[in-house]
């Protein structure tokens, strides 16, 4: 029985009956792989949502220091470190890349903060 997970971005309680795996539809017999389902569908919406935020935060730090926006950019480098460093904490992403984004956002940032320095 298939009902909408979801309701305003929150896991509902649902039962999965099915799951889709790149093999097809595998019908789940236990309660405990149904309550994983269940637990690894919400995982999944929150790595997204992080993720996001996270593209976002970049985008503008980008879009920062492209403009010369000097103040602006420390502060949104500020954000994006923490994001970086939370994201890679709760194994969103590796933390060999956030390591090497932090160290290509702050080599940008130095390079407009100290011009031929």
């Amino acid at each position: 029985m298939w009902t909408n997970p979801i309701f305003c971005g929150i896991i509902k309680y649902t039962y999965f009956e099915q799951l889709k795996t790149n093999k097809g539809v595998r019908v789940l017999h236990r309660q405990s792989a149904k309550k994983h389902a269940r637990a690894d569908k919400a995982k999944q919406i929150r790595n997204r949502h992080r993720k996001a935020t996270l593209r976002t935060a970049l985008k503008q730090t980008e879009a920062a220091l492209e403009a010369g926006n000097v103040e602006t950019a420390q502060e949104l480098c500020k954000t994006v470190v923490s994001l970086l460093d939370r994201a890679a904490g709760k194994g969103v992403i590796k933390k060999g890349t956030a390591n090497r984004q932090k160290s290509r956002l702050i080599s940008k940032l130095h390079a407009i903060t100290y011009p031929a320095a």
